[in-house]
């Protein structure tokens, strides 16, 4: 490495740290995390700053070659076979509906409108239905990443969003192989290479080759998740085998003329994407896998996305804007198109016709990637094909999430969190299941001045309850936990099995919004892991024990009142619901002097609070002190 080249990295690395800094104002402001990272590359770059000089560039292809590589990688881990299974059938026609209709409505478009493209009105016929069947291959690219965000955001499940899912998936594997094979004609028309049975013959050799040496990485990268190692060190061979796909390609490229009097040219993307797809389906690595990928992508797309802004310029993205928009439009009009074929073929519910297409509006990292595969190979044309693409890919970034939301929100799959209801003024707490440990803590809790109630579903002698409430239900249904009129609870208890506990505390989660939701964690994983989802208070009794143990050694005072063995003192969480209180500092509440503020949490953050700690609306306080006190400061800041 000289000097120079150097310096011109440690430049760009501090480029792309402001940029990933700056993007997450542009996340503030409703923003795509890829558009502030995109804006960014562009004041940086020649257009504006110059921070990143035109003639620099070439120099940072490396860094474009391994973001291909861990976007490929993402893709084909999302390319699970057997979570495809159950919807199939509709997986299948509509991604044959979005995949040709698009591809080829929008492709003979195009080329029709090509005299009204700038760029597009002085070349030849063969060229300008090149560069038509090329944006067609580009528009069927959808994001996974982006689907899978708007999933886990809306906690949706139902066929619409298997559907939605498994299409994204199997349509960015299917769009490499058809840019592989679009890329290769479109090479050869233009270097006047003759299209006839030896083009077909090494074309298809070519894709052999690919999808061979794709299952051969895949091996190496099941070899290298098998080596018991730091996951640093796992995630930097995941990173050099990638980019090493790249090099190979290259050295065959370069090579092969001497042996063969022909260029083979192997396709770097889909070799990637067979061997993630390989390690996905047939190893016992999967898990792993995806898990450092999802660690490697952050710091890839940021350097990725930025490198890319940086080659654009403001000037020309302004020129184009009004024909990316025009083309944005075709791209719509093409999926509905292909979203009612789909849903047709597949015999779907009909109610899924006009907005089946919403859920593959949304394009990121391997739209990008083809792209600038293209600007790199055609440099002629290339750049100004790469700046509409990219103007488009902001604009689909921008719209297609509102519009997967509203999809899902439609056909009644998402399942957000219930809004919360404003405190009563009354402490109520709900006991899912009696036993001695439920009647037990209903007693603490009337003895601490709430209003406990067991709900049960086994026959109950209410004359031998007249400490409080005990209700029996017949079953756990939506009916059943409606009838109890949770909204005014402060926290749910759940004391059943696992699988009782979780159904209790989906439909709590869903149509009640009580806060506080705490459950007694049984020993199964899976549950676990779906409790945390809900962000449920998950209390395990295996390591509560040695927890406990573990406090009264090292802090036994500060155990005992919080166990409120101490019984002069008492421990009490308080939300802030006092609008005099908010702005406020804790200093100047001038709490009791019996009173110590333990801690201040606010969006589920704690906050290392101090005398000049300003209380927000909504915050958790949490307080030790005697209970007359307590009551007191409870009482003023409720």
């Amino acid at each position: 490495m000289t000097p120079s080249f150097i310096i011109l990295l440690v430049g760009f690395s501090i480029v792309a740290i402001a940029g990933h800094q700056i993007a997450k104002v542009f996340q503030k402001i409703k923003f795509p995390l890829i558009t502030g990272l995109i804006i960014t590359g562009i004041i940086a770059g020649s257009s504006v700053l110059n921070f990143i000089p035109s003639e620099t560039l070439p120099k940072l292809n490396f860094l474009n070659d391994l973001a291909l590589a861990i976007i490929a990688f993402s893709a084909g881990s999302e390319l699970y076979l057997k979570e495809l299974r159950s919807r199939i059938n509709s997986i299948k026609w509509m991604t044959i509906g979005q995949l040709s209709i698009t591809f080829i409505l929008s492709s003979i478009a195009i080329f029709y409108a090509s005299d009204y493209i700038p760029f597009m009105a002085d070349l030849s016929s063969n060229v300008k239905m090149i560069i038509a069947v090329l944006f067609g291959v580009i528009f069927v690219a959808r994001s996974p990443s982006s689907a899978i965000a708007v999933i886990n955001e809306l906690r949706a499940n139902g066929p619409f969003t298997k559907t939605s899912m498994g299409v994204t998936v199997v349509k960015d594997v299917l769009v490499i192989i058809l840019f592989a094979i679009c890329f290769a004609v479109a090479k050869a028309v233009i270097n006047n290479e003759e299209l006839g049975v030896v083009f077909l013959f090494f074309l298809l050799i070519e894709l052999v080759l690919s999808f061979a040496f794709g299952v051969l990485l895949g091996r190496f990268l099941q070899i290298a998740l098998s080596i018991k190692i730091n996951k640093h060190f796992k995630a930097g061979f995941i990173v050099a085998l990638g980019f090493g796909a790249y090099l190979f390609a290259s050295y065959v490229k370069s090579h092969s003329y001497e042996y063969f009097n022909h260029e083979v040219i192997l396709e770097p993307l889909l070799i990637c994407i067979i061997a993630s797809f390989y390690v996905t389906n047939y190893t016992k690595n999967r898990i792993e896998f995806i898990e450092l990928l999802e660690n490697i992508s952050p710091t890839i797309f940021i350097i990725f996305f930025t490198l890319t802004g940086a080659s654009l310029s403001l000037q020309t993205l302004a020129e184009v804007f009004w024909i990316a928009m025009a083309l944005f439009v075709l791209r719509i009009l093409t999926m509905v198109l292909g979203g009612v074929f789909g849903v047709m073929a597949a015999k779907d519910d009909k109610k899924y016709l006009f907005i089946s297409w919403m859920p593959y509006v949304t394009q990121a990292g391997v739209a990008l990637g083809l792209t600038t595969i293209i600007a790199a190979e055609f440099p002629g044309w290339g750049y100004e094909f790469q700046t509409i693409i990219i103007a488009i890919i902001v604009l689909n970034q921008l719209v297609g999430p509102p519009l997967f939301k509203y999809a899902l929100n439609l056909v009644g799959e998402s399942h957000l969190k219930h809004k919360t209801h404003e405190y009563d003024g009354v402490r109520d707490a709900v006991i899912f299941g009696l036993e001695s440990q439920s009647i037990a803590l209903a007693m603490s809790l009337k003895q601490h001045n709430w209003v406990p109630k067991i709900v049960t579903r086994t026959e109950i002698d209410k004359e031998n309850n007249k400490d409080f409430e005990v209700v029996s239900i017949d079953d756990l249904s939506l009916k059943s936990i409606k009838n109890l009129h949770l909204e005014n609870a402060e926290a749910i208890v759940c004391l059943m099995s696992d699988k009782e506990n979780l159904e209790v505390a989906e439909l709590v989660y869903e149509h009640v919004g009580t806060k506080d939701i705490i459950v007694r964690y049984n020993g199964s994983k899976h549950f676990l892991e779906r409790f945390n989802a809900l962000g449920v208070r998950v209390m395990d009794p295996s390591s509560a024990m040695v927890n406990l143990l573990d406090h009264f050694v090292r802090s036994p005072n500060a155990t005992s009142i919080l166990l409120g063995l101490d019984t002069t003192q008492d421990s009490i969480d308080v939300e802030i619901r006092n609008k005099d209180i908010h702005g406020m500092t804790l200093r100047d509440l001038r709490f009791p002097t019996d009173v110590i503020v333990l801690s201040v949490v606010r969006k589920g953050q704690v906050i290392i609070s101090h005398g000049y700690t300003r209380l927000r609306l909504g915050d958790i306080v949490t307080l030790v002190g005697t209970f007359q006190s307590l009551e007191n400061v409870r009482i003023k800041l409720e």
